[in-house]
């Protein structure tokens, strides 16, 4: 792994938390992005190499929305960037994590990504990252 790609932040309200960290971190985001496949809505900001993710469902029976329903809005996800995104799944399913896919999909920000089970990352939500190259 390089290094942490991003920080996912789950949010209820996508304005409402851009106005908020607008101004907490003195920048506007770069890009959003809906992300069908995921039920979300994606804003993405970036300050030096840190990068925060907003997510607001766009499904109210989606991951996101379940998740604000169940833990509140926060933190939802620690994304890590690697050059390999098959090779870094098959190490990781070899040291015993599971993967809550098989393949990578198609993530938001021209990435593609595989998310790793909480019950065996001590109950973080894990992202593995590769960007697509044209």
């Amino acid at each position: 792994m390089k290094n942490v790609e991003h920080i996912g932040i789950a949010v209820k309200e996508l304005e409402a938390a851009e106005k908020l960290f607008s101004s907490l971190l003195n920048a506007q985001p770069y890009k959003r992005e809906t992300v069908a496949s995921e039920g979300v809505l994606t804003s993405f900001f970036q300050v030096n190499q840190t990068k925060i993710e907003l997510l607001q469902s766009t499904d109210p029976e989606g991951v996101i929305a379940r998740f604000i329903e169940k833990k509140g809005e926060g933190v939802h996800h620690v994304a890590f960037e690697v050059d390999d995104i098959v090779l870094e799944m098959e190490r990781l399913k070899k040291e015993g994590f599971a993967l809550l896919s098989e393949t990578p999909k198609p993530g938001a920000d021209n990435k593609l990504v595989c998310f790793l089970h909480p019950k065996t990352t001590n109950g973080m939500l894990i992202e593995l990252c590769q960007e697509i190259k044209p």
